[in-house]
């Protein structure tokens, strides 16, 4: 049987967190992803989030699991 816990932070704190320990600014984790930098300003205000494609690409550009901008898990 599996038990997930899921933690209550939601993406655009994830990606924020993300970002600044990467040290990557919005534009070019924009440009890494094929995005404009106008977009992930949107998924860190919170008034958006990034499609299924898009988190698909995210996680696979910086090998990163999915789980992880899903606050699934918070490690990576």
């Amino acid at each position: 049987m599996f038990i997930i816990i899921y933690m209550e932070t939601e993406f655009k704190e994830i990606l924020y967190a993300f970002l600044k320990e990467e040290a990557l600014t919005q534009t070019s984790f924009a440009k890494f992803i094929g995005v404009r930098p106008s977009q992930v300003c949107e998924w860190l205000k919170g008034k958006a989030k990034p499609s299924y494609d898009i988190l698909k690409k995210i996680s696979m550009e910086f090998n990163i699991p999915a789980d992880y901008f899903l606050g699934i898990t918070d490690q990576y």
